[in-house]
Parts: C-alpha cells; structure tokens; sequence
C-alpha cells in the first residue's frame, strides 16, 4: 500500500486544457475557504497550462508580483511547469525571467508568501488593485488597499518582512498600485508577506491575518493548510486502483469541497444581496455556487461526508432570499448571477432534509421555495422577476411555450441570445415542483402537495410518442413544425434547451423515471432508446455538431460526458432492468474522459459539478435523483472505499478482484445478507456497515433487477 496521504495525491493542474470551452485554475486555498491565491496567466489563454508568462498572484482584491529592476512594463516572466509546485495548500515557482523563486500557501482569510531574490538583484514588488482603489503605504513594512466590485467591498492588509526602501505609484488602463523597491542584498533576499483579506475593514482584514498567521512562520503555515486538506480528504479513503485513478480521484474531492465560500468574519459578514453587513447569528454565511450544475451531485457529495455544512449553506440561501426577495440561482459574492434555469434550492432543500439533515428552518425554506415556484419568471437567465405572459400559458396548460417556426420573438424579457429554451424549462421545473412537493408532505402541507405533484407530472405533455422524444409546443399547444430532435433549436439549442439537445433532455426526469419509461411503452423500448443514445451520429460532421453544441464535449453518440443534464443518464439502465449496462457505461466513461493530466476533465468544471460526479462513480454509486434518499449503484474502481460518516461511523465499500476487466457485479452482501438491488438507501451508508462485491469479467444479468 502507498505511505502517501490523500493530499499528496492531488493534481490542481488537472482539467487545466479545456476540451472546447473553460479550464480549470490551481486554486490554492482551504475547503470552503474565502482566501483563494491563483496564478495569473496570458491573457486571453484560456488553456491556462499551455500559457508560458505569469503575470502575478491574485489574492481578495490585490495582485502580487516579483521582479527585479526598474523597467514597469515587463514584469511578467516565463515559467516551466517542471520548476513548478501545485497542491491543495502549497504553490511554488521560479520565474525565470529574473530567477526570482516565489511560494505561498494559504488559510482561511489569509495567505502567505515567501520570496527568494537572486543575489545583487534589484529587488522589487509590484502591488496592484483595481484602478478605482486606494492603496497606501502607512509604514515601511505595511501596505492597506481597499476598493469596492458592483457595491461589494474589498479590503486587503499586507505586512513585509523587511522594509521598503521606496513606494513607486504604478498605473495602468486597469490597475493602480505601487512598485516597491528593497535595497539591494549582498545575498540571496528573502522577502516574506503576510496577508489578510476582508469584506468588513481595514482592521478586519488585519485581525484575520494577525489571528491566522500573526504568531507564525512561513513552514508552519504551510503544514497547518495541508494537514486540514488531508483531513478533509481522508473523509474518503480508498484502497487499490492505479496510482492515475487515485490521483484523478483525490484531484476530483478537492475540487468538490472548495465550494461554496464561507466569508464570515468574526461572525460578521457582508451580503452583496442588500450590500449591507450584518450579524451572523451563529450560522456561517457561505457564498459562490451554481445551483444548476451543483444540486446534482455536488451538494450530494458534501451531504454526505460534511451534513452540517450543508444546513449553513441552506440558511445562507434563506437570507439571501430574506435580503433579497428572491431564491437565488447563482449567489455570488455581488449577489445573485443571472445564469441558466430553474429553481435548483428546491432540490438542494429537499435532499438535505429527506436524508435526515434538518437543522435549519425548514418552513422559511419552504416559504422561499414556493415563493419562487409560483411568483419568479421561468425565464432561463433572468434574476427571478416577476411572471410573464410566456409563465401564464405555463400555469395554463402545463408548458412553456415555444415560438413557432420562423416566428420572429415579440416577448422583451426573453434574452436576444439564450432564448426561451422553453422545453429545458418544462423538464427542470417539473422536477422542481416534484422537490417542492416533497418538502411540503414533510411539513403536512397537503393541499400543497398535491398541487406541486400535479405540475411535476408537466413532463408528459412535452412528450411526442410519434418521434420518441420531448419536443416543444407553441402557445396553442400544436407540436413545432420541423422540429428536428438532433440540431433543431440554433446555437446550443437554446429555443428549446439549455445547452443540449432532445436526446439529452428526454431523459431529464429523475423524479418520475417510471413515468417516462411508460411513455416509452415499457422498459424494453426504454433500454432500446438508452442504447441508441450512445451511438446516434450527428447529423452532419462532428465539428459541425460542436460547433453548435460547444458544451457538448464527451461525446459517445449522443450522450454528452460534458455537460450537466446527462450526467445521471448512465444509471437508468438500473431502472431498464439491465444494471450491468450502467456498470459498463461509467467505467467506460471514467476510463475515456477522466484523468490524471491537463485535459483529465471533458467539459467544464462548473464549480466542482465534474469532479463530484467523478468522486461518487469511481465510489460505485451516485444520486440520479436528489430528494430521494436513495443512490444508484454502478461500478467501483477500488478494491475498497471508506467512507466517515458523521459521529465516527464508517461505510466501506469492498470489491473483491475488481480491476479494468472485472467491472461486473457478481453478487452482493450488504451487512453480511445477500443484496440483491442495484440502488441502496442512504441511511444503510449513513449508519456505517460494509457493502460488499464480487466483481467478474462478465455480466451476471440477473443480479441488481430486484426493485
């Protein structure tokens, strides 16, 4: 077995080469930590690994960078990443422009750096902000910057370890600051600086750097950020595998529990949805999450291993919504973003509490999500608002409506570039109100219940039996002539979905799968249509099907790994009675669009939505439908995973000669009795016990059909 910590598996640089669109940034911070320090590259590069100068170091508002001299223009230098160090808690470099090696590491509202100058050199130090800043230097060794980003404010504290000997005012078109010159050293100079940020002051941001590292060298800040990663890490312990599937695994956990952002401050914080400060009152305020992609299997995944965090979070929404009037959909630092569609709280909400984590107030939860259900616009991209006359016909006849072809759009409020995706709207609102449901039966609302169960049923009526998909209707309920399931719907679909197509979207109901396998007629022509997923063509050249699908990356046939909505569909073949099918999907997926390097993540991170379900998969089981306490079981990559549960309890998943052939399960024993369901209950994870497989080289097609 390998001595090396779960920590040291991980690879912040993977995911850092996009596969079409984003990538991904070696964030160097704590587990929902508010200090984030990120390398700045080219800009411009988007395939942040494949950019070769480094332009400094953003921490809160401010930008650090070293170099020497007195020249102002060319202080980004070259770097080569095998002279580089990336972990969770850890960055170093050599800029090798100036042979100025740089480190940081960071805590919760803090970070250090550590600067090494070659010998004789004119040590300097470029601090920027935003032009629109102050930034002064009060003392020799004190630099205090503050500035304000769409009514948020930021300020920033940075003590050095030697003093300046100068305070050059810098400008450019974007920034201001000062360029810092030290004297020049007889010997190699080491400038170390200590920084603490805030969103309350100036005295603020300098107790959270004097409470973190005040006492503190430069080492044992850097131990005290790893050993809390590892920590967080080693809730999930595996055993087995490749060293490269240990890595991507670890790599994976990281990135699911960086968000979201706790910026409380001495139980204060700052809200940039009424851009006021106010009391925390014993509950945290985190921040920085996108609803869409994350109540998947984010929030899942931290539910599981940290369930307590999960209800801070959840009242931090309910502020939100107190501050703000509305649920967000995106909450940010300035407030809610403007993004995608849904009323994702809703299953947030109704999955922490159906598996049994409720310390939070549940009936302001409900309040909020209703209040979104039935007085927020559906309309994707919009910050809530109120109802349209597009909302009307969906309260009328149970969809939202599309515009007939080559009718040219009338209503203001639908976005000129996102569109009304209007059949994407029905499916994730039906699923929706089907989770605001559940949380009304929890509060014996029955009146309630049965309205919001009635409008999760909305799916059906977008369902054309005579072409076998979801489809969209005008605002006379006539089906859109021409439609063309494949390509229809113009830049990523969006008239009539978010980002995918009607082969991805048939399948967007997790909360009533049995209700969509009869409209297929049964789960034969259920499993005949999940077949044909994997191997339809595009209708035209691949680059051209990318070109209008961008998010669409992953591609195998028409299942997209890449991209959100389809990440649950590999595990409904447990629902078409032929579990081994799903066991063979997602090991073929890990396998192919998962792994240790730059181009290790197939589509967009999103905040953590990748990783996670990549964590849960190579687990052996994931959530296909969140608000229900169960998860679907698919096929581990480890011989065993541990897995702490609250109160020292543990749940280990152990698979006997698994390996890349033996990917079947064989048979099962849960708690020492035969085990014979392709799905299992939270709360057999959530008390601890041992779950465990025999894995073969073939299937056993009659394992896993008990439902």
């Amino acid at each position: 077995m390998s001595s090396r910590k779960p920590v040291d598996y991980v690879n912040p640089y993977i995911g850092s080469i996009g596969h079409l669109l984003t990538s991904t940034s070696p964030i160097v911070s704590l587990p929902h930590g508010m200090a984030q320090v990120i390398p700045m590259t080219n800009p411009g590069v988007t395939d942040r690994y494949l950019a070769d100068r480094l332009h400094g170091f953003h921490i809160g508002c401010a930008i650090l960078m070293p170099y020497i001299g007195n020249g102002r223009s060319e202080y980004a230098s070259a770097y080569d990443h095998d002279l580089e160090t990336a972990t969770p808690y850890f960055y170093s470099v050599l800029l090798e422009d100036s042979d100025i090696h740089i480190e940081y590491t960071a805590l919760n509202r803090s970070a250090y750096f550590r600067i090494v100058y070659p010998e004789h050199s004119a040590a300097r130090l470029l601090v920027q902000l935003p032009k629109e800043s102050e930034l002064t230097a009060p003392a020799g060794r004190i630099l205090a910057g503050q500035t304000t980003i769409q009514g948020v404010p930021y300020y920033v504290h940075i003590e050095l370890s030697s003093a300046f000997s100068e305070a050059e005012p810098w400008l450019n078109e974007s920034n201001r600051g000062f360029a810092l010159g030290f004297a020049n050293a007889t010997k190699a100079a080491v400038l170390e600086l200590k920084v603490g940020i805030s969103h309350l002051g100036f005295e603020q941001a300098h107790r959270n750097m004097e409470r973190e590292l005040g006492a503190i060298g430069f080492e044992e800040a850097k131990d005290k950020a790893r050993a809390i990663w590892n920590e967080a890490l080693s809730r999930i312990e595996v055993e087995g595998g490749s060293e490269s599937q240990r890595t991507t695994f670890y790599s994976a956990l990281y990135r699911s529990l960086l968000p979201m952002m706790n910026i409380t401050e001495d139980g204060k914080y700052f809200s940039g949805f009424d851009r006021a400060e106010h009391e925390a009152a014993g509950h945290d305020y985190y921040t920085m999450d996108n609803l869409w992609d994350s109540y998947r299997c984010l929030h899942p995944l931290q539910l599981l291993l940290e369930p307590e965090r999960q209800s801070e979070m959840i009242s931090s929404y309910l502020r939100m919504f107190e501050q703000s009037g509305w649920l967000p959909q995106f909450p940010g630092l300035h407030g809610d973003r403007p993004y995608m569609t849904g009323n994702h709280a809703a299953a947030f909400f109704a999955d922490t509490l159906c598996k049994g984590e409720h310390n939070f107030n549940v009936e302001k939860a409900y309040e909020a999500v209703r209040h979104n259900a039935t007085k927020a616009t559906m309309l994707p991209w919009t910050n809530n608002g109120p109802l349209t006359e597009l909302d009307l016909v969906y309260a009328e006849k149970g969809f939202f409506p599309a515009l007939a072809k080559d009718e040219i759009e009338t209503v203001a409020e639908v976005d000129g570039f996102e569109r009304r995706q209007a059949v994407s709207v029905t499916l994730e609102h039906a699923y929706d109100d089907w989770c605001v449901a559940q949380l009304a039966k929890a509060l014996h609302k029955e009146e309630d219940y049965v309205y919001f169960m009635n409008r999760a049923s909305n799916y059906k009526n977008l369902f054309d039996k005579k072409i076998g998909f979801m489809a969209p209707k005008t605002a006379d309920g006539e089906w859109v002539e021409g439609y063309d399931p494949k390509r229809g719907g113009g830049q990523g679909g969006r008239d009539f979905y978010a980002e995918c197509n009607a082969w991805i979207y048939t399948f967007h109901v997790q909360h009533d799968i049995e209700g969509l396998i009869g409209l297929f007629g049964g789960s034969h022509e259920f499993g005949k249509k999940l077949d044909a997923l994997f191997v339809e063509q595009y209708g035209g050249s691949k680059y051209e099907f990318l070109n209008q699908f961008p998010d669409s990356t992953g591609l195998m046939g028409q299942f997209c790994m890449g991209n959100e909505p389809a990440f649950h569909i590999p595990y409904l073949y447990n629902y078409a009675g032929t579990p081994w099918k799903t066991q063979r999907k997602v090991r073929e997926m890990m396998k192919l669009w998962f792994n240790d390097g730059p181009l290790g993540i197939c589509g967009d991170e999103d905040n953590g939505a990748m990783s996670s379900w990549y964590v849960f998969s190579a687990m052996g089981f994931y959530p296909v439908c969140p608000g229900k306490p169960v998860y679907d079981i698919g096929s581990p990559l480890f011989n065993e995973v541990r897995i702490r549960q609250q109160g020292g309890k543990t749940f280990t998943i152990r698979a006997a000669d698994v390996s890349d052939v033996n990917k079947y399960i064989q048979t099962a024993r849960l708690n020492g009795k035969t085990y014979d369901y392709a799905r299992i209950r939270h709360e057999d994870i959530a008390n601890g016990g041992l779950l465990e497989l025999q894995m073969g080289p073939r299937p056993n097609k009659g394992w896993g059909g008990t439902v």
